[in-house]
């Protein structure tokens, strides 16, 4: 298949690319240097002045994951408004890339997050909860999902994946997480209470596999594992896994006063459960938050 992805050098992106090459996939990486090819990647430069239709033309799988990161830096207003305008941008593009050509892709993948769902101790959440959260984050999460359902008018299946806290060794949230347990000052954040609605990055781009590939798919998808933990029990497995001890408390005004409004999402969290694709019957490789940990340290 030929897909273009934007967003392709990120955390997701690297890794979805490295999979799509490995099954003999045409991957096309959207990005803001001057097109290039490097490692079997066709690097098309787009945004600005960019015109990048031809190149796309033929495309049969549009990812867009393009977007500044959330686990970067404080959320200062101009940083959240980076956050905001940056996935806007990027839709609008893709919006308008795919309105431009001959022959339009069967589906488009857009990026999207647990955060669209409300905080909560105790509810539940899968793809049918009508509850959206009305912060920043969920403000985000819910225009850039209205932006994506654009390409339906163009007779496309539209997948919005939301994912949870994605594991990663080297990147995203979790070397934050478990950097204090390295230094053996690991233990309760905040409440402890708190759900952590977590994904290891194999099945991030395993469920973008699917996705692509079952043509039932379509629409909002939570891409968490169907185990979601408390923050304290995530502290303990990971101490554990990690053969560290979990004792020292981090209270929630440290991390407040040291992060400003992004501690939100360590601070606060939502229970979600992947129903979509439970009931499509996808194949989590790492459904337990235990071997997801071990796997990530051990390999």
């Amino acid at each position: 298949m030929k897909i273009a992805i934007t967003g392709g050098t990120g955390l997701v992106g690297s890794a979805l690319s490295k999979e799509l090459l490995a099954r003999g996939d045409e991957v096309i990486v959207l990005t803001r240097s001057e097109s290039h090819t490097k490692n079997g990647i066709q690097y098309v430069q787009w945004l600005g002045d960019a015109k990048p239709e031809h190149e796309l033309e033929g495309t049969d799988v549009v990812i867009n994951l393009a977007g500044v990161s959330l686990n970067d830096g404080r959320w200062t207003d101009r940083r959240k408004e980076a956050i905001y305008h940056s996935r806007m941008e990027a839709t609008d593009e893709v919006i308008r890339i795919i309105e431009e050509l001959n022959k339009k892709p069967a589906v488009l993948i857009n990026a999207s997050a647990v955060g669209i769902y409300p905080t909560s101790l105790s509810t539940v959440y899968t793809e049918e909860s009508t509850e959206q959260a009305s912060d920043f984050l969920g403000k985000t999460v819910r225009d850039w999902e209205a932006k994506a359902r654009q390409a339906l008018a163009y007779g496309i299946r539209v997948v919005c994946t939301r994912f949870g806290v994605i594991l990663d060794r080297q990147q995203g949230a979790l070397p934050l997480m478990t950097l204090p347990y390295h230094l053996f000052v690991g233990g309760k954040i905040g409440s402890g209470k708190q759900w952590v609605s977590w994904v290891h990055i194999q099945d991030v781009v395993g469920a973008i596999l699917y996705a692509i590939e079952d043509e039932e798919l379509e629409g909002p998808v939570n891409v968490t594992s169907p185990n979601a933990k408390r923050m304290k029990h995530f502290g303990k497995t990971v101490g554990h896994a990690l053969n560290r001890p979990h004792w020292l408390p981090v209270p929630s005004i440290v991390l407040k006063l040291a992060l400003g409004q992004q501690s939100q999402l360590i601070l606060e969290g939502q229970y979600v459960v992947p129903k979509k694709l439970l009931n499509s019957n996808y194949q989590f490789q790492f459904a337990s938050l235990e071997n997801a940990i071990i796997d990530l340290y051990n390999n």
